[in-house]
């Protein structure tokens, strides 16, 4: 790598060097005219990974650095490019993923006049769904913007940034920034700990509700030892994008709904609520959530500021888990308690036709390959995937945090580029699918160890349900008959085998997670899905 302020560099030269540095040896990308000059002599030591669409190009990026833990580094194309993905620029922000996203800008002496194909006000364009952007005042800046930004979406929490990069700024002479070594995790408050040991101390019924920061920093083991060592029973936090408990534990109850009535009748008669790695809380429906009004202590570990600044009630510890739960097993007093009662699963689904999606995701847990990914995106059923796939891994579990479609399709081809020895399942509606389905291409090209299963319902399942809880009736835009998932993919070179009859599901999911590259079943499933708010609005 170049460290040489004194040798005759280019923009684009020490950019390299950066990503180098940066441990970056992958590009996810979309390009245009104003991206070429960057594109001209690639280097054989970086690939370039295409995408057909912005948007998949970014959930791609999102799926590759949530597996390895480093930004992801990503070229899209001037204003329209950068358009195109921002819906999952959102998510992205979202998930709390690291990610540098550049795009081109016309020739700087043309930017007066509006030229074709220039971006206006480029650095506004993604806000709020970036933590800073930038398009640098001189063409020489540019490798001091992309240092900047690649060390501000490692800063925890951490997230997407943007840099605006004029098309005759690559060949501009410029020198390499040092590069510096700048500390991502803090420390928790040690008093606000010690009071948080306290208050589990006194307790007779802790409960722990735990979120995806717990599996972004690695810190299951230290989690299952504090759920042991005070028998706390554990939660899920409504709508987590990631496992981060094992679901097979004893002390695990399940998954908090995204309502607050529900939230506060489930954790109801608890003694001492810990909130680790997730906000308090996410809500999709409005009501009172009676735990805001009862006198229970509440406490939160996170690494967001602004998820501590958010919370209705309780105390907020800002930190990292990785640094805080080690001093909190340490403050706590071994005690006796008596156990949470084994979380009730429901009983084994019985084979059908039409295909019940609880059967599909059952036979499917029965076939998954060890150590594999599941990657979800299938709102309408995600009720039933809770109940019969269980994760006991971490980086086993990922969906998106937004609630914004198209991010899961493309998303596991970013998991299965990143790690090829493991194999990634993406359980992805057809609703959900239509949205990144070109996502398939790239899959193909690379000959990535993935597997997509369309849960076909033949529309947008979640708004069949919704509607019902909102008394909307017989709304239009949520039917969508006529797709043929197989035909698709082939056109991408993709092969798919469809299936319709339940004796037939588990021959066809086992022969699709055995193939080297990727591979589709379509699976058409029963429509009449069970109410996926149907708890929410009873409580």
């Amino acid at each position: 790598m170049t460290d040489n302020a004194s040798l005759p560099c280019t923009v684009k030269q020490v950019t390299f060097d950066l990503l180098r540095g940066f441990g970056i040896d992958t590009v996810f990308g979309n390009p245009g005219s104003t991206e070429l000059p960057f594109l001209d002599a690639w280097p054989n030591d970086i690939r370039y990974i295409l995408g057909l669409q912005e948007a998949s190009v970014v959930a791609m990026a999102d799926g590759y650095a949530q597996s390895t833990g480093n930004a992801a580094f990503v070229n899209l194309h001037s204003a329209a490019g950068l358009g195109h993905a921002l819906g999952n620029i959102y998510t992205a922000f979202r998930n709390q993923t690291p990610m540098v996203i550049t795009a081109g800008q016309q020739v700087r002496e043309l930017l007066p006049m509006h030229p074709y194909l220039f971006a206006e006000q480029a650095t506004e364009f993604p806000k709020p769904y970036v933590k800073w952007s930038c398009e640098p005042a001189r063409a020489e800046d540019v490798p001091t913007a992309i240092a900047r930004a690649y060390y501000t979406a490692m800063q925890k929490p951490c997230g997407p940034t943007f840099v605006s990069i004029p098309i005759d700024d690559w060949n501009v002479a410029a020198q390499m920034p040092r590069l510096r070594t700048v500390a991502r995790d803090v420390a928790p408050d040690p008093a606000l700990l010690k009071s948080l040991a306290e208050a589990l101390d006194h307790s007779e019924r802790p409960v722990l509700v735990v979120g995806p920061q717990i599996d972004q920093e690695n810190v299951w083991d230290a989690t299952v030892r504090l759920a042991e060592a005070t028998n706390a029973a554990v939660w899920m936090a409504p709508f987590s994008s990631r496992a981060s408990f094992p679901e097979r534990h004893p002390l695990f109850q399940g998954f908090l709904p995204a309502a607050p009535r529900a939230v506060g009748t489930a954790l109801e008669g608890y003694d001492a609520v810990v909130v680790l790695g997730a906000p308090v809380f996410t809500f999709h429906v409005a009501g009172q959530c009676d735990l805001f009004v009862r006198d229970v202590p509440l406490f939160q570990i996170t690494d967001d500021p602004g998820a501590a600044a958010r919370a209705a009630i309780g105390t907020s510890i800002i930190g990292s888990l990785r640094l805080g739960l080690p001093d909190l097993l340490g403050l706590i007093q071994a005690r006796d308690r008596q156990p949470p009662p084994r979380r009730k699963m429901p009983p084994q689904p019985a084979p059908s036709t039409p295909i019940r999606a609880e059967y599909l995701l059952h036979v499917l847990s029965e076939i998954l390959p060890e150590r594999a990914i599941v990657v979800e995106e299938v709102p309408s059923h995600r009720p039933a995937l809770q109940d019969h796939l269980s994760f006991d891994r971490p980086g086993s579990f990922y969906t998106m945090a937004s609630g914004g479609l198209g991010f899961g399709l493309p998303a596991a081809v970013g998991f299965a580029l990143a790690d090829p020895s493991r194999r990634v399942v993406c359980v992805v509606g057809d609703g959900s699918a239509m949205y990144s389905l070109q996502g398939l291409w790239t899959a193909v090209q690379h000959r990535a160890p993935l597997t997509v299963v369309i849960v076909n319902n033949r529309g947008y399942g979640a708004m069949r349900a919704f509607s019902q809880v909102l008394g909307v009736r017989n709304p239009p835009g949520i039917d969508l008959p006529g797709l043929d998932f197989v035909h698709l993919a082939a056109g991408f070179g993709c092969p798919g085998r469809r299936v319709s009859q339940p004796d037939e599901l588990k021959d066809a999911l086992r022969e699709a997670c055995a193939t080297t590259g990727p591979c589709l079943v379509e699976v058409d499933v029963d429509p009449r899905i069970s109410h996926l708010y149907d708890k929410a609005a009873k409580a």
